[in-house]
């Protein structure tokens, strides 16, 4: 699998740790981490992303090596048409899934206020306007068929972080656990950023809105269970059905 640099299953990647490509920069195993009943989210299933627009002929043959069947992309329409969407590859879908949510523009961050409050109420107001995105997405998740799964937007912080993180919570991933998984990409909107300033392109981000502090997202769930009852009371109250609740734990549990 591309010289051996791109190992897929039990022993993929570390809890964390990304899949380097070269123009995609926060690709990584959702995997590893403890579930419910000491199982572990399994590796090789459910991976996160940024766009997936810019693989190229240096890593088609690394992402081929996934098997990836189904890509979720969670960005809006205008987003898809302005930079283009994932590569042909024989037997997998697309699925451009768009949570219905403001644009960044309407309320933006202003420096010395608290990052993570502002995060997190950005993740809660997705949260309550996204519903049938979110609905959609995880339903997609939870059908077996489907996996190996990308979830992935522009960044693969914010959009994909809410998807990955409800994911994780109805495994029975400790709230730590996804923060410190939403976490590293700080490093890789780091990385993200320096690409396009060398490339002498514009992100359209700045490092505040590029950083992930790990507060958001343990924010963004205690609240979530506070309004719900539990993430998935959130999750039924979005549309996902128990069926699909049960399955996801049924597939992506050891």
């Amino acid at each position: 699998m591309a010289g051996g640099r791109y190992r897929v299953g039990v022993d993929a990647v570390e809890v964390g740790r990304r899949i380097p490509f070269t123009t995609m920069f926060n690709f990584r195993d959702v995997g590893g981490h403890a579930g419910h009943d000491g199982r572990r989210v399994r590796t090789g299933r459910i991976y996160r992303s940024d766009s997936l627009h810019r693989i190229d002929d240096t890593d088609r043959e690394a992402f081929a090596a996934l098997g990836v069947r189904t890509v979720i992309d969670l960005r809006r329409p205008y987003e898809v048409e302005r930079d283009g969407r994932v590569p042909h590859f024989d037997g997998l879908t697309w699925h451009n899934i768009h949570p219905e949510h403001a644009e960044w523009g309407e309320r933006p961050y202003r420096p010395g206020t608290d990052l993570a409050r502002y995060l997190a109420d950005r993740y809660a107001d997705l949260a309550g306007t996204g519903t049938a995105g979110l609905a959609e997405a995880i339903g997609l998740i939870a059908e077996d068929a489907s996996a190996p799964v990308v979830v992935h937007c522009v960044a693969g912080k914010d959009r994909t972080g809410i998807v990955c993180g409800l994911t994780l919570a109805v495994l029975g991933v400790a709230d730590d656990e996804i923060a410190a998984d939403y976490a590293l990409s700080t490093e890789a909107g780091e990385r993200y950023r320096a690409w396009f300033e060398a490339t002498g392109r514009q992100s359209g981000h700045t490092l505040p809105v590029l950083t992930c502090p790990a507060e958001a997202m343990t924010l963004f769930l205690a609240e979530l269970r506070e309004a719900h009852g539990s993430i998935e009371g959130y999750l039924r109250h979005a549309g996902v059905t128990d069926a699909q609740l049960a399955a996801l734990r049924e597939h992506l549990l050891d």
